[in-house]
């Protein structure tokens, strides 16, 4: 068991990770499949894609030998022998020598055809007989069978997100059902006697929870599916059975608040007192998010979250959203996009921590990298998160970074 803040490095937080994997397979239609992640090594195509060679242009279908050396002075005469229309089979026609065939964009190519002319480059002397003034290559205005995939060639690399291309492309193949990663469940809940919902009227002392609408956007945001379970004042009881129905609903369970020390801080009392969890980390040498706690019980997991919204922000970006990522089949990384920047100004920090500065980005007249500027406030302020478009990464050995150094950024998606 980790006691109080036994401080652990990010890359040691990350390790732990290594005790969880990706979630069961389900099957769905793959029209739904935007964002999900296949259950395998990789997709591979069942069929040829196109299933048949076919022209990209309108003009005459030709075997590209008889039309080498033409030339507008010299130009190649050929017999056509028919018209193939699109959505009709080529290959009920054989081209012989001297012979092409009036062919539309998207048609199949006829047996023995390797090229299609454009009908820029083509003349009609009669309905039988076509003058070609340009010579083509074999293959030259064609997509041939297989070209895009050919039978049993990957379609979709291993651990990414299906995009709209890549759904386009399963249904070409005729690819209707994907055996995909569940989406991870999260439970989220809010503790403090100081809390109300956001539709109740204020009593004095007391202020709108934050969190659990901020966390259930984040947590839609990296693929998850949020469920709230409300607002649960410090009572260990009380919470420890509210935890208790959240985990046995849920893959993962956040708990905002109560992660620090203090006399009525509960978060770490009920890690620790939930059936057959076990308490992997209490602690991280972070700035902001020192406090967060981590729990296991089987194969899922417990946040346990530091109160002030911003900084919750943060350890939900560098470890909550990885864990769901891995949750959902995907490598466990933040995803974020990272860029580099130069720092608008002197920004102090300590050794120690690896700090996490939120910031605003604007255009540099003087450098392609854009100047990141600290939204600087109290860590129960509001405004600054609004402010911000994303995280400077501070070293955990770095004294501060001066004016233009070049830094990097995490940006907020």
């Amino acid at each position: 068991m980790k006691g109080f803040f036994q401080l652990i490095s990010s890359a040691e937080f990350y390790r732990l990770f290594s005790r969880f994997s990706p979630l069961a397979g389900e099957e769905i239609a793959a029209a739904a499949g935007l964002g999900r992640v296949v259950v395998a090594d990789s997709l591979r195509a069942g069929e040829p894609l196109p299933p048949f060679s076919r022209s990209t242009m309108d003009g005459f279908a030709v075997r590209a030998r008889d039309t080498f050396g033409c030339s507008e002075s010299e130009p190649a005469l050929l017999e056509i022998i028919g018209e193939i229309a699109m959505g009709y089979p080529g290959t009920e026609f054989t081209l012989k020598p001297g012979q092409a065939v009036h062919i539309w964009t998207g048609g199949e190519l006829p047996h023995r055809g390797d090229a299609v002319v454009m009908v820029e480059y083509t003349h009609l002397l009669d309905d039988r007989t076509v003058e070609i003034f340009r010579p083509v290559a074999p293959t030259e205005n064609v997509i041939r069978a297989g070209e895009d995939f050919e039978q049993g060639a990957e379609i979709i690399p291993q651990q990414r997100p299906l995009r709209p291309q890549d759904l386009g492309v399963l249904a070409g193949l005729g690819i209707t059902s994907l055996h995909v990663h569940r989406l991870p469940r999260v439970g989220i809940i809010s503790t403090g006697d100081e809390l109300v919902a956001p539709d109740q009227p204020l009593a004095p002392g007391k202020i709108r929870d934050i969190n659990s609408t901020t966390l259930a956007a984040l947590v839609t945001e990296a693929g998850g599916i949020p469920a709230c379970y409300g607002i649960i004042e410090d009572n260990l009881e009380k919470m420890l059975t509210v935890c208790e129905q959240a985990l046995a609903e849920n893959d993962m369970l956040l708990l905002s608040g109560g992660s620090s020390v203090g006399r009525r801080d509960f978060t770490l009392q009920v890690l620790e007192g939930l059936h057959d969890s076990e308490l992997l980390a209490h602690g991280v040498a972070i700035r902001p998010g020192k406090p967060t706690l981590l729990a296991a019980r089987g194969n899922k997991a417990v946040f346990g979250l530091p109160g002030h919204v911003a900084s919750a922000m943060v350890v939900f970006y560098l470890f909550v959203r990885p864990l769901l990522r891995l949750f959902s089949g995907l490598a466990p990384t933040h995803g974020l996009t990272e860029i580099p920047v130069i720092c608008g100004e002197q920004i102090p920090s300590l050794t120690g921590r690896e700090e996490y500065v939120r910031v605003s980005l604007e255009k540099n007249n003087h450098d392609m990298l854009p100047i990141a500027t600290p939204v600087y406030g109290k860590s129960g302020l509001l405004r600054p998160l609004v402010a911000a478009d994303g995280l400077l990464v501070i070293g955990r050995d770095v004294e501060g970074l001066d004016r233009n150094a070049r830094a990097r950024a995490l940006l907020f998606p």
